[in-house]
């Protein structure tokens, strides 16, 4: 697994395949978006895409192999410019994204920072704030736990100003002011969550503001829940990921056996 080394931040990262890439962002929440969690998922696009695409999967700071400090600045740009600098490593100028959970989060602030480089995005079962932010206060507090012991340098403020600037505010996806949706025109495939944490709401939301955005359900798509047909994931991601225009859109409940 190669180190990058960006900053003050050590980053680690793996690929997989050939092809157009794809740089994958893992569920998990911020404890555990890593490589490794995607053997976990219920659904893994490493062994799923790599046969057609140059597939990247990283272990974002502070978690996994991946270090940073933290301080009161670190949000979602911070997660941003470790992916951005990832692949810039690889010398990879333009890719498509797929993320699972909060994956949805750092999906939408790369295509805020840099759209240019982002051609598609898949998002499946973003996480989303309704009515919800004691719940990821928890799992903040939970993350902090895990790493407060390897983080001396980190005072309350750090802790409390990082917390803020993730989780703080009232948007839908937290990443992304509301307002700017609808300014999104990276082609964009949503694929409909709908335990307590990643609602059908989050993905509804987004393709009705996002211009360009499609929308699809997965039966069985849950987390904790496997998916029970996994090719029909890989038909629906292959084709949307394919360079061919116009996309295909797959209204609500049309995906069948």
């Amino acid at each position: 697994m190669p180190t990058l080394q960006h900053g003050p931040v050590s980053l680690h990262y793996q690929t997989h395949g050939a092809g157009s890439p794809l740089l994958l962002l893992a569920p998990g929440g911020l404890r555990a978006s890593r490589a490794e969690t995607w053997a976990r998922a219920p659904w893994n696009p490493i062994e799923a895409l790599s046969d057609r695409h140059l597939v990247v999967a990283m272990d974002q700071r502070n978690t996994g192999t991946s270090f940073a400090p933290i301080t009161s600045e670190d949000g979602w740009a911070s997660y941003a410019a470790d992916q951005l600098a990832v692949m810039d490593d690889l010398g990879v100028e333009q890719f498509g994204v797929v993320g699972m959970c909060i994956g949805g989060a750092f999906i939408l602030e790369l295509l805020t920072k840099a759209p240019e480089r982002i051609s598609a995005a898949v998002l499946m079962q973003p996480i989303g704030q309704v009515a919800n932010r004691d719940e990821f206060r928890a799992i903040f507090d939970e993350w902090r736990g895990d790493i407060g012991a390897d983080h001396p340098e980190a005072s309350e403020r750090d802790w409390e100003g990082c917390w803020s600037n993730l989780f703080g505010r009232d948007d839908l996806l937290w990443s992304v002011p509301d307002a700017r949706l609808p300014t999104i025109d990276t082609p964009m495939l949503v694929l409909q969550g709908d335990d307590d944490g990643v609602r059908f709401d989050y993905s509804a939301s987004l393709v009705r503001t996002i211009p360009d955005a499609q929308f699809a359900v997965v039966p069985g798509a849950s987390h904790g829940v496997p998916i029970e047909k996994p090719e029909i994931v890989n038909r629906l991601i292959l084709d949307f990921l394919r360079p061919v225009e116009p996309r295909r859109f797959v209204p609500l409940g049309s995906l069948k056996d």
